[in-house]
């Protein structure tokens, strides 16, 4: 019989987040799903769950939500850090708004979480934090630099906190999906819609007109060898729940064989791949 442990996850509004709240709450665990807009969870919190308004940006907002959990029910045993978006335009247009978003979303609001909920953990002598990351925490296609740096970063310091709190008790395990069916990659093409200078000639035009139509067109379809919210989901439930996680998990097989030759390839055969898989900016 499952032991039923409170679990916190953030980002629950659409897609693993949702799938993953879904399973854990059936397999009788006390979820606390969140999101930025609450009214976004309306039907989890129809199936019992409880909900909460939670923004990783901001800083009330997850002390708020951290402590609603803790007068619930002690603790948060485990937290899922699912939080996140891709922001996928050329390094050279990017403004500087738009990388201290991404890595506000992605990173530091993933670290205050963990920074938040570890006390509680530390005085159980227990608890576990699932940070999702992704197979482009191993590698960076053209256009997604950023995103992808931000998922390097969570790789890095999963990595040190793993070490840093294991002898407490606490485990830290890394999710690395691959391309998943959900909301993630409308929201990934809606930015490569971004000007470098409104009115001014964009020599980055057809690069990212090219690269949100792959995306869109195939990258994160079933024909493009995107795995299912569903799939995933149970992957992130197995990192959460087994009794000794192993410190990653990668979803899907674009995720295993894209890392596995980013391990072994050297850089030039690799690059040659990237270029061969994707659209790049050419000289007007």
């Amino acid at each position: 019989m499952t032991t039923p442990r409170t679990v916190l996850i953030t980002g629950c509004s659409s897609g693993l987040g949702r799938e993953a709240a879904l399973a854990l709450h059936r397999l009788g665990h006390r979820v606390h799903a969140t999101a930025r807009r609450p009214e976004s969870l309306a039907d989890l919190a129809a199936l019992g769950i409880s909900t909460h308004a939670l923004d990783v940006t901001d800083e009330e907002s997850m002390t708020a939500a951290v402590a609603a959990v803790e007068e619930a029910d002690g603790r948060v045993d485990i937290l899922i850090n699912n939080a996140a978006y891709g922001l996928h335009v050329p390094v050279e247009t990017a403004s500087s708004r738009e990388i201290r978003v991404q890595f506000d979303t992605n990173v530091f609001g993933l670290v205050r979480m963990a920074q938040l909920v570890l006390p509680g953990m530390r005085r159980a002598g227990q608890g576990r934090i699932v940070n999702i990351s992704s197979m482009g925490g191993r590698f960076s296609p053209p256009g997604g630099g950023f995103y992808h740096a931000t998922k390097h970063a969570v790789e890095a310091i999963s990595d040190s906190l793993r070490l840093e709190v294991g002898g407490l008790g606490v485990r830290v395990v890394v999710v690395q999906p691959g391309p998943t069916i959900t909301g993630f990659g409308a929201t990934a093409v809606a930015t490569m819609g971004h000007e470098a200078v409104p009115g001014a000639a964009d020599p980055y035009a057809d690069f990212r007109r090219e690269l949100a139509a792959m995306y869109a067109g195939r990258t994160f379809t079933r024909r493009g060898g995107a795995v299912s919210a569903e799939t995933a989901a149970r992957v992130l439930v197995r990192a959460a729940t087994t009794p000794r996680p192993r410190a990653r998990y990668a979803i899907g097989a674009m995720a295993r064989s894209t890392m596995l030759a980013k391990r072994l390839l050297p850089d030039s055969a690799f690059d040659a791949l990237m270029r061969r898989s994707f659209p790049l900016p050419r000289t007007v």
